[in-house]
């Protein structure tokens, strides 16, 4: 067998021991996220311009969002200070992007992915202004009938 069949067939075997959410991540392309918040929040901004940086397609609604998180059904305890909408699942607050791809590729029976409040060091609210301090938080797996799971934890991450 020629050296480039030999490295053909062990890259394609090694693409088939990376998980489904992984090999998602490649192929696809991404649903535009839609995106409510206030007009002048800087965190809020921060976040999209992460999220743009890897890959998402966003379309900002600079309406607030509090109307629609109730409308989509969200408890108001895993609220922050912007609310999402991408694949039918709600994203609420300074969720990684990694958590969203992995939360489009899973399809998990679920409400979507929320990180109450605005930790410091999360995706958008990392600004020099806070002097590197990253808090640990979790990314919730919210339920349709409002109980959640830890989805992800970014804890120890210095």
């Amino acid at each position: 067998m020629p050296r480039i069949h030999r490295r053909h067939l062990l890259l394609s075997g090694a693409a088939l021991a990376l998980p489904t959410w992984a090999l998602a991540q490649t192929k696809a392309p991404l649903p535009t996220l839609q995106v409510w918040k206030d007009p002048n929040c800087g965190c809020c901004k921060d976040w999209v311009a992460y999220l743009q940086a890897d890959g998402f397609t966003v379309q900002l609604h600079d309406t607030g969002n509090t109307a629609v998180r109730r409308r989509l059904g969200l408890p108001e305890r895993y609220a922050s200070c912007h609310t999402g909408l991408i694949g039918g699942y709600v994203i609420e607050g300074h969720v990684n992007a990694r958590e969203i791809r992995r939360l489009l590729a899973e399809k998990p029976p679920a409400l979507g992915l929320a990180v109450p409040g605005m930790p410091v060091g999360s995706p958008g609210m990392d600004d020099p202004v806070y002097g590197g301090r990253q808090d640990p938080y979790e990314v919730l797996l919210v339920q349709r009938d409002g109980t959640a799971q830890v989805y992800q934890s970014y804890f120890n991450r210095r």
